[in-house]
């Protein structure tokens, strides 16, 4: 009983926050997609239930996730790449995003959402593409792998026909529509040399041109679902809210806790956002 009094306390708490902030950044990690039904691949053994191949082949998710296996093995790359593009595409955002996007209009100085997610699910659920800043880049993008030019395309919506005996994708794979080689998501990997980050770059600069439009607003940073692994998500949150002086809404099941002032709602983010009628 405790416990739910102090959700219910937090999440007033938070409420307020919102409801008084003239602006909202919107910060999230991976968490936010789960209640989507998209996959969590916290471990190998999340990530290996997705793609029992790999787990075979023992093969973690930071080890499939660099762009080495585009030049070693580009079927099988593609095998995991395609089937997540195509996971995210077919997926509709929980209501969740909704509740935020309806609060994130109704603000007078407006908002932004910094993520860590490739999946474009912001997008999807109405977020103004140039208010998303996706730190590591988007899966429904292309770049060419070598890269013979700076361009970035929107990615063709195709199927992708994967083998699931040996996880391999079948068929012509995207080639570059400059050289004609083969073509990878404009997503950073790990060790990832080659990743074309100008999309990313330019939106961090609309990002911190907002910021420093705030001096004479008032802020609240809602960070839902970033873990403490890679923490790219909750160092930005508490930069910001270090920088103006604005209060950090923490939605994270696992891992609420943040600096002093921190609202800390252990909550998955679909139950929060919904308990927090917004």
């Amino acid at each position: 009983m405790q416990g739910d009094d102090r959700h219910q306390h937090a999440l007033e708490q938070a409420a307020r926050c919102i409801a008084t902030a003239d602006a909202l950044l919107i910060t999230a990690g991976a968490g936010m997609g789960v209640d989507s039904g998209l996959p969590d691949f916290r471990g190998d053994g999340g990530f290996w239930g997705c793609y029992p191949r790999l787990a075979q082949l023992g093969v973690t998710f930071e080890e499939m996730a660099q762009p080495r296996w585009f030049r070693q093995d580009a079927r099988m790359a593609w095998a995991f790449y395609g089937h997540r593009r195509m996971l995210y595409r077919r997926t509709t955002p929980h209501a969740g995003f909704a509740a935020l996007l309806r609060v994130a209009h109704s603000r007078p100085r407006g908002y932004f959402v910094y993520t860590s997610n490739v999946d474009g699910q912001f997008e999807t659920a109405g977020f103004a593409t140039d208010r998303v800043v996706a730190c590591h880049g988007s899966i429904h993008h292309e770049q060419c792998i070598r890269p013979c030019t700076p361009a970035i395309w929107p990615a063709v919506e195709r199927e992708f026909e994967i083998d699931e005996q040996t996880f391999q994708a079948q068929g012509p794979l995207p080639r570059c529509t400059r050289c004609g080689l083969l073509a990878r998501p404009n997503v950073l990997m790990f060790g990832d040399d080659a990743w074309l980050s100008a999309p990313t770059d330019a939106a961090w600069s609309r990002l911190r041109l907002w910021l420093d439009g705030l001096t004479d607003a008032s802020l609240a940073i809602v960070e839902l679902g970033a873990g403490v692994d890679l923490p790219a998500v909750r160092s930005v949150s508490e930069g910001v809210a270090a920088a103006l002086a604005a209060p950090l809404v923490r939605i994270n099941p696992r891992a609420p806790g943040g600096p002093p002032g921190t609202v800390s709602i252990g909550l998955p983010a679909r139950a929060a956002l919904e308990a927090m009628h917004l």
